[in-house]
């Protein structure tokens, strides 16, 4: 057995664990210590917001000398802090018309070909586009072998959300659900994960087709938004929510434009149709990533 093969009873032990470990999620009040944690993170009591800061920023070894601003003390609230904006140029965006981008930093969770219907979740666990877009088949359908990517943002990461290429905006969709955590641990132990949680779906009009990135909110993350729409969540609503734009309303996007950002860590799901050059084989799970780096 080589030294990167796992042995079948160590593998056994650790997808128990993951699940052990998991199972307090399904329990918990998901959503109302989310609205807590909401509170918490725009409090502007200065003792408070920066020990907040500086326990994250010591936790998680956040690299301040990347950010606009590195004064900790700067920031009126914890949640400002963490959706600081980056020092002009230090996320180059990689230039070509059919070279598609990693909207944020972050780590690949998985990417590849869409299979029939299928996205990878993680080793042994899949689900489909349809379920992923609250069950548009119509919209569905415009993936059918196209690629998806699912990049996680740690605490650590920087917390904006950018276009992977130019495109105009078509349509939001707001659809209800779960708030477990997005971590690796949690996407090996909780099926279907992505199509389980609160997301934001946002289509856009490209030169390729309709390219789709998929908020997907967590546990902790107090509010996903976007630069048309302001706040999205919370509060977080029991229903589908559905949005179309059209003439001025439509609004145009260049590749790298941010487009909207989460509090706290969090996913998002890409997915690009199919026609489109390939991923980079290079680009593995668990590989690191920054906002701007070409993906194909």
């Amino acid at each position: 057995m080589s030294k990167t093969q796992k042995h079948p009873q160590a593998s056994w032990f650790s997808k128990v664990s993951d699940v052990i470990l998991t199972l307090p999620q399904y329990v918990i009040p998901q959503h109302a210590l989310s609205v807590v944690m909401h509170a918490l993170t725009r409090s502007q009591v200065k003792w408070f917001k920066n020990a907040f800061i500086r326990f994250i920023t010591w936790k998680f070894n956040v690299n301040l000398s990347e950010a606009a601003v590195s004064d900790r003390a700067y920031y009126a609230s914890f949640n400002a802090f963490f959706t600081r904006e980056l020092r002009a140029g230090i996320r180059p965006i990689a230039t070509g018309e059919e070279v598609i981008v990693s909207p944020v930093d972050g780590a690949i969770s998985q990417l590849g070909p869409i299979i029939g219907q299928s996205i990878v979740q993680a080793k042994g666990r899949s689900y489909t586009v349809e379920e992923l877009l609250g069950g548009d088949k119509a919209l569905a359908e415009q993936y059918q072998q196209g690629q998806f990517a699912t990049i996680y943002l740690s605490p650590r990461d920087y917390h904006r959300i950018h276009m992977p290429m130019a495109g105009k905006l078509k349509s939001m969709r707001y659809l209800p659900g779960k708030l477990f955590s997005v971590n690796p641990r949690t996407a090996r132990a909780v099926p279907r994960l992505f199509a389980r949680n609160e997301r934001v779906i946002c289509v856009f009009d490209t030169d390729f087709g309709e390219v789709t990135l998929v908020l997907v909110g967590a546990i902790f993350v107090g509010s996903m938004e976007t630069v048309w729409a302001g706040q999205i969540t919370p509060p977080y609503g029991k229903s589908i929510q559905n949005w179309t734009y059209e003439g001025d309303e439509a609004l145009s996007f260049e590749k790298g434009q941010e487009m909207g950002r989460f509090n706290m860590g969090s996913t998002v799901v890409m997915l690009l149709p199919a026609g489109m050059k390939p991923f980079n084989q290079a680009w593995q799970p668990e590989e690191k990533i920054q906002l701007g780096q070409a993906m194909n």
